[in-house]
């Protein structure tokens, strides 16, 4: 593959300048840089590169933004692809509408609501926090109070937002404050941000139904508050079922298994009541 020096060059300055850009990437881009600009080859520069990655990039261990980089060098092109935000960052017509949840690991709430009819878009991003553009690694690290969560664009004409809660529910563990199946810590708290006081009094109303059925020995921890600003994830993160789907069936399938017993243990709970 042949690489384009003035592209390349602003690829690796992007990389460099990246605030969430670990200090040892940064040392390795930097190098990268110096050789380039000193006249070395694009593809022996990038061959290098690629090499000094790989331990990480093999152990999943490279930050968002180098994770494509990685993938795009290296012919991936599927699990680089990019995520277009335009649509997130446009005007909603008048029959559509937006949801907010969080629900543990962003990673596994897309796809539930992304292949229903109805769905304009799902967003991977961060919200309720105080800091802005929060990067992964400093809402992972528990340094800005955000939570990962999911922003639905929906068509209201084919889906409605009582029927996107009711998926919600199935999705989590509505007694764990402190984090959803593997996942721990107050970044992966669920939540239903809502976004006016219709959404209010639907997910309250919904909340109450969950708390009455009798399905769950423990309280209901679900927090309903008012959405504030959502801050989309970096790429990697987006479609992550799509360009990781080997990745995502294994984890996937684990939060399954925990949910189906959770609900067996729900049905047994309620009929010993009964």
């Amino acid at each position: 593959m042949k690489y384009n020096r003035e592209q390349l060059l602003g690829t690796l300055t992007t990389l460099i300048t990246t605030p969430a850009t670990r200090a040892w990437e940064r040392q390795l881009l930097v190098g990268a840089k110096d050789a380039l600009t000193n006249g070395g080859r694009p593809d022996a520069v990038v061959a290098k590169l690629e090499g000094e990655l790989r331990p990480l990039a093999l152990r999943n261990n490279l930050t968002p933004d180098l994770t494509d980089f990685y993938r795009r060098v290296t012919g991936d092109e599927v699990g680089a692809a990019h995520f277009d935000l335009d649509r997130y960052n446009a005007a909603d017509a008048p029959y559509e509408d937006r949801a907010i949840f969080a629900g543990g690991c962003f990673w596994c709430m897309v796809e539930p609501f992304d292949t229903r009819s109805g769905i304009e878009a799902v967003v991977s991003g961060y919200t309720g926090g105080t800091v802005e553009q929060p990067t992964y690694e400093q809402v992972s690290g528990g340094y800005t109070g955000h939570v990962e969560a999911v922003e639905i664009i929906f068509d209201t004409r084919k889906i409605t937002y009582a029927e996107l809660v009711d998926i919600y529910w199935q999705l989590i563990d509505p007694t764990d404050d402190m984090g959803q199946m593997g996942d721990r810590g107050e970044n992966y708290r669920p939540v239903i941000f809502v976004r006016n006081d219709a959404q209010r009094a639907e997910a309250e109303a919904s909340k109450q139904r969950v708390i009455n059925s009798g399905m769950y020995a423990a309280p209901i921890v679900v927090g309903v508050e008012a959405a504030t600003t959502f801050w989309p994830a970096e790429n990697f993160h987006q479609d992550f079922y799509k360009k990781n789907a080997r990745r995502y069936k294994h984890i996937e399938r684990e939060r399954q298994q925990f949910l189906r017993f959770q609900h067996l243990r729900g049905r047994l709970h309620r009929l010993f009541r009964k």
